[in-house]
């Protein structure tokens, strides 16, 4: 047996719902340290950028899976819907930390999303996503049928905007956020075949 092998039938005995624990857990884990103030100066700000980023985090990782097992044989497709929910999880987070920690007031939610562009780019990129986490499940995949794997495709422009959102957001030129972008576009650009042979289809 080949360490390939030998790492795919280790990954076929590892369950999924630890990807769901960590997140709550991280998650969790950033409220204290803001309800404790260590989170520096400005703890709401940290607080939504550390949870923006966590979702990040977790988008290049749900991206990467399929060129990983393409590319190296290592099989990962097992722990995509959990690592999916968890991102949305992570935005939804980001999105409600700014709204009701940070701006506080609907109406100017409402106005921000419309002036600031890098919000509204953000929230296009959570629209996105909305209708992949309703229908992250067996019984959509089943009712759908083929059109859930091209309703599916809708992760490809969120991850972009995503990361788009990221970069508009930050002072000045900073690395990270560049290198997300170019993560993002590098694997969505390994999958570039395979999106054009299943839009044909």
């Amino acid at each position: 047996m080949g360490l390939r092998d030998g790492i795919n039938g280790g990954l076929r005995v590892v369950p999924a719902w630890p990807i769901y624990l960590g997140s709550l857990g991280y998650a969790g884990w950033l409220l204290w340290l803001g309800i404790s103030d260590r989170l520096g100066a400005e703890p709401v700000k940290a607080l939504e950028h550390a949870l923006g980023e966590a979702a990040l985090y977790l988008l290049v990782a749900g991206l990467a899976i399929t060129p990983l097992r393409r590319l190296v044989g290592i099989n990962l497709l097992k722990f995509r819907r959990a690592i999916g929910l968890a991102c949305f999880f992570f935005v939804v987070m980001h999105l409600l930390t700014w709204a009701v920690l940070d701006v506080q007031r609907l109406d100017r939610v409402w106005a921000d999303i419309v002036k600031r562009p890098y919000i509204t780019v953000g929230m296009a990129a959570l629209l996105l996503m909305i209708p992949l986490a309703v229908t992250s499940n067996n019984w959509s995949m089943r009712r759908l049928g083929p059109a859930w794997r091209k309703l599916h495709l809708l992760v490809y422009p969120a991850a972009v905007l995503g990361a788009v959102h990221y970069l508009m957001l930050v002072k000045g030129i900073q690395l990270r956020p560049i290198l997300f972008l170019i993560l993002i576009l590098g694997l969505l650009a390994l999958r570039i075949t395979a999106i054009q042979r299943l839009v044909r289809a």
